[in-house]
Order: structure tokens, then C-alpha cells, then sequence
């Protein structure tokens, strides 16, 4: 045998670059790993980025645009910190009085959806309830609350029922309205449908007009909330008996220029607000989210 039909019988060494490479296998739960995470950035990032922005350019006042002496009002955010949440004393105090205002709040919020509701729902039983009480109802949304806060006061006292009585008051409207344009609002053919198998008004009520009025309901109950909050703050400057408020606490502060617990004070407030709109919000779709999300699919389809 020749050298060159020995070097023909040899089989070629296979190369490393023309192996071809496995691919790379993802498991599912990493894809939803990785769903989730890119889900909280979107969610979450430009929040995040808004309020970095936000914060920069409270450094940059505080420093650049307010003297030594001038800084008082405007402490930078770290002394804000430091004095209003990391001195358990001030804390405490400012815990205290969202305590107050929280209670008010949320106890006027529970009174004005029960009162809201059941109004919307007698008014949309009978027209003549709705001509008879609705303008009544525009009227008292129109008065401005601060002049409700004197004229409660001297009926019931300056005390916690007169402030639970006017945010009562304040966030009655919203809810009130929108759960009757949901209950007015429903599919017709609907309702023909149901009354021809001769079923009864509570079922009606129950079964079709209260879960078609649930968006309208929901949107009702995020305004209502944020106005039982502010209301409940507002009256704190006004009704100073019994437990201190976190209005009352502002009003304080602002009196002393105690500026660093004035900004810490409404910090806590603001987070208390957000925190009540967003737990109306994570309600609403618990309850309402999945059925909003298919009604929406089937009409793009």
C-alpha cells in the first residue's frame, strides 16, 4: 500500500467548529422568572425613575438654590429622615396622629359606600326617589366641606364624630353617583331577557344590575377613598379636640417651623393615601379583573 492511498484510507479528524451546538433549553419556570422581573421593571421603573428625579432635584434646591439660613424651608431629604423617622419620638408622634386621621377616615369611607350604595340602588328602583333626592344630593357636593366643618361642630360637638360625620359627607357623592349610572347603565337585551322568565326585582338586582355596576361601582370607591382621606385631614385644623390628628400635627409643625417633622409628617400622609387607593384598586381586580380582561379579549376577537 502507498503512502497516498494510506493517507486516502485515513478518515478525516472532525473539526470543533463543525460540530454543531447543542441548544440551549429554558426551563418554564425560569421564563416566568424572567416574565415576572421584566414585568416589575416596567411596573415599577419609571415610578422609581420619577421619583429619584424628584429627590435630586430637592438636593439641588435645598443646596444650591436656598442659603444657610433659608434651608429651614426646605431641609435636604436626609435630615428629614433623620428627624422625622429615625427619632422614635417624632415618630411615635407622627404615628399617633395617622393613627387618628387614619381611623376617621376609614370609618367615613365604610359609612359613605353602605349609605352610597344603598341610595344608588333605591333611587334606581324608583325614578321618582331619584327626581325627588338626586338634586339634594348635587346641592350638598356642591357646598364647600370647610363650611360644613363649623355648622357640624356645633350640632354634634368639636370632637371625632363631628369629623367622621363631615368625611362621611365629602366622600358620599362620588360613590353614590357612579353606582347609579352602573346600575342604569346595563345591557338592555339583558334585561328584556330576564324579565321574559318572569324573574323577581332582587334577582334582577342580584344577579345581572349589581355585577354589570361593579367597573362604575369600583371607580366610585377609588375617588370616595381619597376624599375621605383628605377630608379627614382637612377637619383636623378645625376640630382640635380629642386624639390629635395628622392634620393637627401639620398645623403644629408649620407654627414652629419645625419644617424637618412637617415634610416627614406628610410623607407618612402621602403613603397613607397611596396605600388606601391602591388596596381599592388590588379589590377591584381581584374581584373584577379576570371578568374585565375576557370581556375585553372577546371584543378584539
Amino acid at each position: 500500500m502507498t503512502i497516498a492511498s494510506q493517507v486516502q484510507a485515513t478518515p478525516p479528524a472532525e473539526s470543533a467548529v463543525g460540530v454543531p451546538k447543542e441548544p440551549r433549553v429554558i426551563l418554564p419556570s425560569t421564563k416566568r422568572r424572567r416574565a415576572r422581573v421584566g414585568n416589575f421593571l416596567v411596573v415599577a421603573g419609571p415610578p422609581a425613575l420619577v421619583a429619584a428625579t424628584a429627590i435630586g432635584i430637592w438636593y439641588l434646591l435645598a443646596y444650591f438654590g436656598l442659603s444657610e439660613t433659608q434651608r429651614f424651608i426646605l431641609p435636604p431629604p436626609h435630615e428629614v429622615v433623620a428627624v422625622g423617622f429615625l427619632d422614635w419620638a417624632n415618630l411615635k408622634e407622627i404615628l399617633q396622629g395617622l393613627l387618628s386621621s387614619g381611623t376617621v377616615s376609614l370609618v367615613a369611607f365604610a359609612l359613605s359606600t353602605v349609605i352610597g350604595l344603598v341610595f344608588a340602588i333605591t333611587m334606581s328602583e324608583a325614578r321618582w326617589i331619584e327626581r325627588s333626592f338626586y338634586p339634594f344630593a348635587v346641592a350638598l357636593q356642591t357646598i364647600p366641606f370647610l363650611a360644613l366643618v363649623p355648622l357640624i361642630g356645633f350640632w354634634f360637638g368639636f370632637n371625632e364624630q363631628s369629623r367622621i360625620i363631615v368625611a362621611t359627607l365629602v366622600s358620599l357623592f362620588p360613590i353614590t353617583t357612579n353606582a347609579l349610572f352602573g346600575l342604569q347603565s346595563g345591557d338592555a337585551a339583558l334585561h328584556d331577557l330576564v324579565r321574559l322568565h318572569n324573574r323577581s326585582r332582587r334577582v334582577r338586582l342580584v344577579r345581572l344590575r349589581l355585577p354589570g355596576a361593579l367597573p362604575a361601582i369600583f371607580t366610585g370607591l377609588r375617588i370616595s377613598a381619597g376624599l375621605s382621606v383628605i377630608a379627614s385631614i382637612v377637619t383636623d385644623f378645625f376640630i382640635r379636640q380629642g386624639r390629635p390628628g395628622i392634620g393637627g400635627l401639620l398645623q403644629n409643625y408649620s407654627a414652629n417651623l419645625q419644617s424637618e417633622r412637617l415634610y416627614a409628617a406628610l410623607l407618612v400622609t402621602c403613603a397613607f393615601g397611596l396605600a388606601v387607593f391602591w388596596t381599592v384598586g388590588l379589590v377591584r381586580k381581584l374581584t373584577i379583573g379576570r371578568w374585565e380582561t375576557s370581556t375585553a379579549t372577546r371584543s378584539d376577537d
